[in-house]
């Protein structure tokens, strides 16, 4: 189990959103320096303010994520800091069919992808020589509990968090023998602005608060697997190991289908 005090430098990519601001402020305190992302300068600037009245040291970095061009340019902003003891790649965007199902367009498909999975992915790459180097380091990304099963109403988002799952799980087989610890994070509803696009019911539904409270823990807990909450957790992974027709049949019912 890790200590909290062991974590004195994180980088937490998407932090102006629901959950990135609740995760900035549980983990701000004295001795801690926290590096925080967002694409809005302005929403950035408020939250490091706060994080500082609470005792953090805060650095920021304004970058747009869905910028296939500046990859590199990214990468290279990432490799320039100093070691970072703990990673949260939160960073994310949702898509849905709409309210008549008419379909995502190819504008919002590429996007949902390439902010929750390609752009999570340069993140680690850019980030991992060095804790490889120092032979320690902890990174987390956050998917959904919808990377279990793909949900008719966002089909590209549940593919790229599916993605992001099966990579985290990956890397922490890889990475473990080098002390480097790889966690994947399943939120289910969480009550923030991507939450309220969902064109469905959103059950059991926390506060960002009481999810960043259950993602430190279960960080500090070094659980392969972050899964919350437990009732729509067993839901969704129930609907991954039952026949096919029978999940979309439970679907339609539950209100998730089409």
């Amino acid at each position: 189990m890790k200590t909290r005090s062991e974590l004195q430098r994180i980088l937490i990519t998407g932090a102006t959103g629901g959950i990135g601001q609740a995760l900035a402020r549980e983990y701000a305190g004295v001795g801690r320096t926290l590096v925080l992302h967002g694409r809005d300068e302005a929403r950035i600037n408020l939250l490091a303010q706060e994080c500082a009245s609470l005792g953090a040291s805060v650095e920021t970095l304004v970058f747009d994520l869905s910028r296939h061009d500046a990859t590199e340019t990214w990468q290279a902003t990432l490799a320039a800091l100093p070691p970072l003891d703990l990673v949260l790649v939160n960073a994310g965007v949702t898509s849905h069919i709409g309210e008549q199902a008419e379909g995502e367009s190819w504008q919002a498909i590429a996007e949902t992808v390439d902010i929750n999975l390609y752009s999570a992915m340069a993140t680690v790459s850019a980030v991992l020589p060095a804790m490889r180097k120092r032979g320690k380091g902890q990174i987390a990304l956050i998917s959904s509990l919808s990377a279990w099963y793909g949900l008719p109403l966002t089909p590209s988002y549940c593919a790229a968090k599916a993605g992001l799952k099966t990579y985290g799980e990956s890397l922490r087989g890889w990475l473990a023998s080098e002390g480097i610890s790889v966690n994947v994070v399943l939120p289910g509803f969480v009550a923030t602005g991507m939450s309220d696009q969902f064109p469905g019911p959103r059950p059991f539904m926390l506060t960002p608060v009481q999810a960043a409270r259950r993602i430190a823990r279960g960080l500090q807990r070094d659980q392969a697997r972050i899964s919350f909450p437990f009732p729509l957790n067993l839901s969704m992974w129930g609907l991954a190991v039952l026949p096919s027709w029978l999940s979309q049949r439970l679907l339609q019912w539950t209100g998730f289908g089409r």
